[in-house]
């Protein structure tokens, strides 16, 4: 076997109400700071998520200060101007709570402030090399799994999505909060699980760095997600439905963070920076054209997923099931149902394969006719 690194976040916690004690948790974390930069969205603050963290840092007498500007996608100006309110807020600590976009913003915010480098120079893979302050990051969404990889992904531009991918950007305490994840919206609920499950499927095929331990990782958060999602949609209250969706993208998380995603996810892009589509609706759009297309160099493998999900051991029985999945819990499944017409499609096609950094993780080569053809399958 070849040789092969795995990294993965040092401290990770679960538990129930985790947020309330938040303080304890970071403790030797904040050691003697003082001043907590927290980084969120309108949403999440406006529906208290952030309150029982707050309450918690302030009690132990620290102050924090809330930047809760972040939007999906988030754009070059918002991770700027949040660069600039911490800076002058003096912050110590970076805590990012909410979504990937907050989360990934948090990354880089903490990154910006304890190092010399520029954006611009981040960008690509192991281009940033850090110091940066102190990382705690705290998911509200059973997603992204971005509390445990290292990577941040921002919008340039009108469209243009710019990945920075290193090992300074992992956090250094991901905090899991089942409680946080209650009030999720059905249709965001189901959106998100299924972005976690493509990351445990993209990444248990990725064709470059594929090892032992991801796969290991892909296997468990794909079953446990698998086993969860339609419970977690059907009933939003089901707490430990929900900490098994939490559980399930952290471990996708950790795999894909090692054995990186492939043409999925660059497919995907161009609907989040384009139309504005969710990234995880956009994955779950794009994976059984893309699967179905990969089937020829990677057959064997998805066989190996569908048959570990009790399903028929082929691409066919694991795209079956997950369309059955996002029919089930009643998200989109067409472009055409989100106002993406014919003549899109090149465009989409012509960005997708701009997304190289990822492209070359797929099992099989994508082309730009291929990849026009992919989205023309689900239009």
């Amino acid at each position: 076997m070849p040789a092969y690194d795995f990294r993965t976040v040092p401290h990770i916690h679960i538990g129930r109400g985790a947020s309330r004690h938040l303080a304890r948790i970071c403790a030797p974390l904040i050691g003697s700071a003082k001043r907590i930069f927290l980084v969120t969205d309108s949403g999440v603050r406006g529906h208290g998520l952030t309150d029982a963290a707050v309450t918690s840092l302030q009690a132990a007498g620290l102050e924090v200060l809330i930047f809760d500007q972040v939007v999906a996608d988030p754009p070059r100006d918002v991770v700027l101007m949040a660069e600039d309110k911490a800076r002058d807020f003096g912050a110590e600590i970076v805590i990012g709570l909410g979504g990937g976009s907050s989360m990934d913003t948090a990354k880089l915010i903490a990154l910006l402030l304890g190092s010399t480098q520029t954006l611009e120079d981040m960008y690509g893979v192991n281009n940033a090399t850090g110091p940066r302050l102190p990382l705690v990051l705290i998911p509200t969404t059973a997603g992204t799994g971005s509390e445990v990889t290292p990577i941040s992904v921002i919008t340039i531009g009108e469209s243009t999505k710019m990945g920075v991918n290193a090992p300074p950007l992992y956090a250094d305490i991901a905090v899991l909060d089942a409680e946080l994840t209650l009030g999720l919206p059905r249709a965001v609920t189901a959106a998100t699980g299924i972005d976690a499950m493509v990351h445990a499927i993209e990444g248990f095929t990725s064709k470059i760095e594929k090892n032992a331990v991801s796969d290991s990782l892909a296997l468990a958060g794909l079953k446990k997600l698998h086993g969860a999602i339609e419970r977690a949609c059907s009933n939003g209250d089901d707490i430990e439905a929900r900490e098994d969706m939490l559980t399930g993208a952290l471990l996708a998380g950790q795999a894909f963070a090692n054995a990186p995603v492939g043409a999925v996810h660059a497919l995907a892009y161009p609907l989040g920076g384009v139309f504005h589509i969710p990234h995880g609706l956009s994955n779950s759009l794009m994976l059984p054209p893309v699967l179905r297309y990969n089937a020829q160099a990677a057959e064997p493998l998805y066989a190996e997923l569908a048959e570990h999900l009790g399903l028929h051991a082929s691409t066919d029985g694991l795209v079956t099931e997950m369309e059955r999945i996002a029919d089930e819990v009643g998200i989109e499944t067409r472009l055409s149902q989100l106002g993406i017409s014919h003549n899109d499609l090149p465009r989409l096609a012509q960005e997708a394969m701009e997304v190289k950094r990822l492209l070359v993780n797929n099992p099989r080569e994508m082309t730009l006719e291929a990849a026009q053809a992919c989205y023309e399958a689900v239009l």
